[in-house]
């Protein structure tokens, strides 16, 4: 899937300057509203036509090139709004950080439209004056619909719209991992009922039949949460306990919105040695003698745990 309004090209961290020494900033580097957007929209307040008092901005997905795939879940929204853009998060504090990281950056103070964000904090209570709709979360929707739509609320922050896209525009990660994890749901869902599936019922049917392992294989916690989330949208297994926090706190979820069972590691296995390999197996069975367990089975060799254990 193809997501917002123009290209993002790959972002490799920089080489590390020797010797450099780097002021601490004055807040978290993902607590200053003014910081989370792209250089380049900082200097669009000067580009507006003359007279400009609103921009109205829409998302949407711009279609996918997988046979079939003519839809999206749209999921994620709530999550940055709530974890970034609700309340008081524009102060004079965070302008006098921001004015003086972009008048470096730019090497050209007047850059920075100081004027404009000091309007929001005195007018607006710090509030950002914006106004977003949006489609439900969870909802199946046609590709090259409009999912959310955004318009500033104070015709003074009309070069407000387009600078909150860097950030919201990262919604294209929960939604592109909720609507992969449907179409897998929906695939097996087909090959279990042409198998003969006749129990649909959790823990039966294909609640439990995807479940989620991604921690480690994503680039952050915060990916891990969002992307977590997503699945547990379509499948109730989940190992990312990142997933439950997430769906807790920004989408009122219970304590435990996924579920799952005692497992083995490669490293309780092979502990054990090769020839006590059945022995940890059967470790496994005394250790948890009631519900369900997984047990890697290839520590050494696959066929014959398989054949002989």
């Amino acid at each position: 899937f193809w997501f917002g309004i123009g290209l993002q090209l790959p972002y490799l961290p920089a080489k590390p300057v020797c010797g450099a020494d780097f002021p601490a900033m004055s807040f978290e580097w993902t607590e200053n509203i003014i910081l989370m957007s792209d250089s380049y929209k900082v200097s669009h307040f000067k580009q507006y036509p003359k007279g400009t008092e609103y921009v109205y901005s829409y998302f949407e997905s711009r279609g996918c090139d997988n046979n079939g795939w003519d839809s999206v879940c749209f999921f994620g929204l709530q999550y940055f709004l709530k974890r970034y853009m609700v309340g008081e998060v524009v102060t004079m504090a965070k302008i006098e950080e921001a004015a003086e990281l972009y008048a470096a950056h730019f090497g050209d103070p007047s850059m920075f439209y100081r004027e404009g964000w000091e309007h929001i904090v005195k007018n607006c209570g710090g509030k950002l004056p914006v106004e977003i709709k949006c489609v439900p979360e969870g909802m199946v929707i046609p590709n090259k619909t409009v999912l959310f739509t955004m318009v500033n609320t104070d015709p003074k922050a009309f070069w407000l719209t387009n600078f909150l896209e860097t950030l919201l525009v990262q919604v294209w990660y929960p939604m592109t991992v909720c609507t992969n994890s449907r179409f897998q749901k929906l695939s097996i869902h087909e090959y279990m009922k042409k198998t003969g599936n006749t129990k649909w019922a959790p823990p039966n049917g294909v609640g439990f039949k995807l479940h989620d392992f991604g921690f480690r294989g994503v680039s952050s916690v915060e990916s891990a949460a969002l992307g977590g989330t997503a699945h547990l949208v379509n499948f109730l297994g989940t190992d990312t306990v990142a997933a439950m926090l997430c769906a807790k706190k920004y989408y009122g979820a219970g304590t435990a919105s996924g579920y799952s069972v005692p497992a083995s590691e490669h490293s309780t296995i092979t502990s054990w040695g090769v020839e006590g390999e059945c022995d940890a197996m059967e470790n496994m069975l005394t250790q948890y003698p009631t519900g369900l367990v997984a047990c890697v089975s290839d520590s050494f060799d696959l066929f014959r745990a398989c054949k002989d254990y």
